[in-house]
Parts: structure tokens; C-alpha cells; sequence
């Protein structure tokens, strides 16, 4: 039943904006690509009919079938007559690129940005050529098991970075204003190890100091409204409790 639940208010992956500036063929197209390269679509499985493509995507039959043929094109997929259409075998898949994507998305959203301006951003600086980018896309083969070890450290990290960051935003206001903030980068490049380290070392002292400020502040809070709730009824109240209420007050 759970999964029958599940099923009921998961998202539609096929379903595209008609209301959108990229016609509702593209956008089908980059959904399909996208699970194939992120494996969610897997090598030798079978897609939607052309019918059901349509309906669920909720465009008409010639556009769903323009969008097959054009991935068949691609090599992405593969029509088998009489069976239907199947993600083709040996596609190249990188499933970290989910986590990639959604990463720079919730960073883009958190400074007010939105998705999209952040996807016509990236499509620019990737079609630029530049040392910054260059460095950070070696060519095939060039990567040994150390650069390849580094490389997996350094995600790892930008991992921890976001996840730091992300708690910290619900903390800023109990940050101390003298408390060492993380390096500024002033110029485009590849950040190293060290200098990563660096980063999330810093947000987890920021954090662990706007964490015990927080709890400070709370402290005071209810020691603020337990002495105001006494001074209401220490009126009537004996001496003890009046003079409770004074030396709260007082904390």
C-alpha cells in the first residue's frame, strides 16, 4: 500500500510546461536525456509507447514520436520494430550528476536565484573557452589515481560545504560579527583540498558558535518569561516568591 502511495504523489517525469519559453518538444527531450544520463532510465529499458509518451507528457503524437527519433539519432535510444523503444545499450551514464545539479540548484535558490537563470549561466560559461574551465576538465586519460582520488576528496567536500551551509542560513543571526568568516575567492579557479578543508572547517566553527548563541538566546528567553510570570503573581505571592521573581529578572 505504501508503495501504491508513493506512486499516487510522486512527480510525472514525462510532463512538460506548455507555458514555457523552450517548446514543449525540447523539453521533453532534455527530460528523457536527462534520466538516461543519470541512469535513471538504464541501458536496455523499455520507454513509453508513442501513445502513452504523448499523453503522460501531455503533447500531441507527432511531437513525442519527432522526440524518439531524434534521440534514436543521438544513439540514446533504439526503436526495435514490432517491440517498441528501449533506452540503447552503452549509453555512458553518471549518476552523480543528479547530485551535481540539485547541489547548484538549492546554492542558486538559497541567494535568491532561480534554476533557470543558474542552467543559462552554466550553457555560457561552458561555451566560453577558458583556463578556469580547462583545469577542471582534463582530458581523457590524463586523470591517474591520485588526481582521481583528489578529485573525489574535493566533492566530498563540496558536499559537506552545502550541507554546512544550508544549516547554517537557519542560524545567521546568532553568528558573531568577529567570528573569522571563510576565504573570499577573488578570482576564477579550481579550489584544492586545502583550501576546501579550509571552508568547511570554518562553517563548522561558525556554526558550533551560532549554535551555542542560539541556545544562549533561548536560555535568556525563558528565564526572561518564567521571571515575568512570576512578577504577575508575586502580588498575592509570599516573600519567597517574590524575591524568586526579583533574582530571575536580575539572570
Amino acid at each position: 500500500m505504501a508503495q501504491l502511495a508513493d506512486a499516487a504523489t510522486a512527480p510525472n517525469p514525462f510532463a512538460v510546461d506548455p507555458d514555457d519559453d523552450l517548446p514543449v518538444g525540447l523539453q521533453l527531450t532534455l527530460r528523457l536525456r536527462a534520466l538516461i544520463a543519470t541512469g535513471r532510465l538504464p541501458a536496455g529499458e523499455r520507454l513509453p509507447s508513442v501513445r502513452r509518451l504523448a499523453e503522460w507528457a501531455g503533447v500531441n503524437s507527432n511531437t513525442a514520436r519527432a522526440v524518439y527519433a531524434g534521440l534514436e539519432d543521438e544513439g540514446l535510444v533504439a526503436g526495435q520494430h514490432g517491440r517498441g523503444t528501449f533506452v540503447a545499450e552503452g549509453v555512458r551514464t553518471a549518476p552523480e550528476l543528479e547530485e551535481i545539479a540539485t547541489e547548484a540548484i538549492r546554492k542558486a535558490l538559497a541567494a535568491g536565484l532561480s534554476a533557470r537563470e543558474l542552467a543559462e549561466v552554466a550553457l555560457v560559461c561552458a561555451a566560453i573557452p577558458g583556463d578556469a574551465l580547462a583545469a577542471a576538465a582534463p582530458a581523457p586519460g590524463a586523470i591517474d589515481a591520485a588526481e582521481a582520488e583528489a578529485i573525489g576528496v574535493r566533492q566530498e567536500l563540496r558536499r559537506q560545504i552545502g550541507v554546512l551551509e544550508r544549516e547554517l542560513a537557519d542560524f545567521a543571526r546568532f553568528i558573531p560579527a568577529d567570528l573569522p568568516t571563510a576565504p573570499r575567492v577573488t578570482s576564477a579557479h579550481v579550489a584544492g583540498v586545502e583550501e576546501l578543508e579550509q571552508t568547511r572547517d570554518t562553517l563548522v566553527a561558525q556554526l558550533s558558535e551560532a549554535h551555542r548563541a542560539a541556545e544562549r538566546r533561548a536560555g535568556e528567553e525563558a528565564r526572561r518569561r518564567a521571571g515575568e510570570g512570576v512578577a504577575q503573581d508575586a502580588e498575592g505571592a509570599g516573600p519567597l516568591a517574590r524575591a524568586m521573581g526579583w533574582w530571575r529578572a536580575k539572570r
